[in-house]
């Protein structure tokens, strides 16, 4: 479903690519916007029907935007719901970010919203930013090309990542909170959250003293690692399990660029490509100094680009996504034609390690193209906390309802320190900037350009950004039932002066 080769493309000129591929162009209509529709839709998981939702632009699911080409969409909503989307990763202005009632309400049944901004090349997606929408699969890729990409001699495959459930959301969510969400909970709900509560009472950090545990790292004491709040019907790359995976033609010797989308609810995942050779090239639709491998993890919300030089000889090659923690795993099939597809468990034999705990995989990433050096003007500390029962998640010691935001100045240069006070890892997304990874437990770093870093438990991440548009950014966990129950705030941009 989301392949392109740019030798078919010069070939067929100016046609529809087929619905096998990568959605299309959407240069051709540069003077008009472009439509896309949130919808539901059937899918066929391990042979049982599933109704869930989606975001369908003129190829199909997401969107394809070419070099230069301006983001000018109309969004229709068709469901039955209201709903609204949130470009991650794209820098528009406030008014369109998509995050209910700030500024803009959400589009009712029917309702269509205009958008128009200069689209950020790169890996990117969009979601509906209600967790229960997210978690029913209201979320596409993004994917802003540049000139290199036109011209590079690969293919290009999108592997768009999700978890699902076939349980109404509300009542997965129930099952997480595991019933103790109206006790911790004040009954504030955030406009257009689904009317989930959102405010309880401050949670302070769990406690750091303890003896040695966690594999030796300090101050773990025994409190264990919480890595899966939920075991979830099935894992999905491309609406797909590993029982009908997507195959991918692709040809012997080729060069492939996956666009992996991590756009899960609450599930970390592995990248494995096997015997091939791999480089991951770029992390959230930023490029980094390449890094060789053939595993790669990516948590909620993040995005990694990695270039695989396939084998000159025919044959087929699974690329695997592993949830952390867990034996579960799903994935794509690259083939060449004529290639034996021999069927892959859902199971893998062994369980997949916890993801970056010790921000190797994190240490290694250099941005190709890093922020200008500036002195920092403002520091802010953002405390993650939280504990399983009662289920609450906080940051700085509040939920979403009684935040103090985290504030700074139009075209300030801001440094960030997440420091995570908690037993789970927590995917820190920040709308409207881009930052850049500046310091990993206190060791200075040039690191990759994100909108999206993963600060393990325990762990202290610095990041430095430049304040952008004056208004109120949010600033929350991508983990959507952590987000869902209070894991967010604002970082609220002020006109300097």
């Amino acid at each position: 479903m989301h392949a392109f080769s740019r030798r078919g493309f010069l070939a067929a000129g100016a046609a529809t690519l087929a619905a096998a591929q990568l959605p299309r162009r959407a240069a051709a209509q540069a003077a008009m916007p472009i439509r896309l529709s949130a919808a539901s839709r059937t899918l066929d998981i391990d042979g049982r029907a599933a109704r869930v939702f989606g975001l369908g632009g003129p190829g199909g699911q997401g969107l394809v935007l070419d070099p230069g080409q301006r983001f000018r969409v109309d969004l229709t909503n068709d469901l039955d719901v209201e709903t609204i989307v949130h470009w991650h990763g794209q820098i528009p202005p406030n008014a369109q970010d998509g995050v209910p009632d700030m500024p803009m309400p959400p589009l009712k049944p029917g309702e269509t919203r205009a958008y128009d901004f200069e689209a950020l090349p790169g890996t990117h997606w969009m979601h509906s930013h209600i967790p229960i929408q997210e978690m029913q699969l209201l979320a596409a890729p993004l994917i802003v090309r540049t000139a290199e990409d036109l011209s590079a001699d690969r293919q290009e495959v999108v592997m768009f990542l999700h978890d699902f459930a076939f349980t109404p959301p509300e009542e997965v969510m129930a099952e997480i909170v595991g019933g103790h969400g109206e006790e911790a909970s004040g009954g504030q709900a955030m406009p257009g959250m689904g009317g989930m509560p959102m405010e309880g009472m401050p949670m302070q950090g769990m406690p750091m003293n303890g003896m040695p545990g966690m594999n030796g790292m300090p101050g773990m004491g025994d409190m264990a690692m919480d890595l899966n709040d939920y075991d979830w019907d099935a894992y999905l790359a491309n609406d797909r399990t590993l029982s009908d995976p997507e195959v991918v033609p692709v040809e012997r010797g080729g060069r492939i660029r996956l666009r992996v989308v991590n756009g899960a609810a609450a599930t970390v995942f592995w990248i494995e490509t096997g015997i091939a050779r791999t480089r991951l090239v770029a992390v959230d639709g930023h490029a980094v100094q390449p890094v060789a491998g053939t595993r790669f993890g990516l948590a909620m919300g993040q995005r990694l680009d990695l270039e695989i030089d396939l084998p000159a000889k025919g044959g087929a090659w699974p690329i695997l996504a592993l949830r952390e923690g867990a034996r579960e795993r799903t994935g794509l099939i690259l083939a060449t034609p004529g290639a034996e597809i021999r069927r892959l468990d859902g199971l893998a034999g062994t369980e997949a390690p916890a993801f970056d705990r010790d921000l190797a995989q994190e240490s290694r990433l250099v941005a190709l193209e890093p922020l200008p050096e500036r002195p920092v003007g403002e520091r802010q500390m953002v405390m993650l906390g939280g504990t399983m029962d009662p289920y609450v998640w906080t940051i700085n010691g509040a939920v979403w309802g009684r935040h103090r935001p985290v504030s700074a100045r139009s075209g300030q240069r801001v440094m960030l320190s997440f420091h995570n006070m908690s037993m789970m890892g927590h995917p820190m997304h920040l709308h409207g900037h881009m930052f850049q990874v500046v310091g990993l437990n206190g060791r200075q770093m040039q690191g990759a350009l994100r909108d999206t870093v993963y600060v393990p438990p325990m762990a202290m991440i610095d990041v430095v950004l430049d304040a952008g548009e004056a208004a109120r950014w949010m600033l929350h966990c991508h983990h959507m039932p952590h987000l869902a129950n209070g894991m967010m705030t604002e970082f609220a941009v002020f006109a300097p002066g």
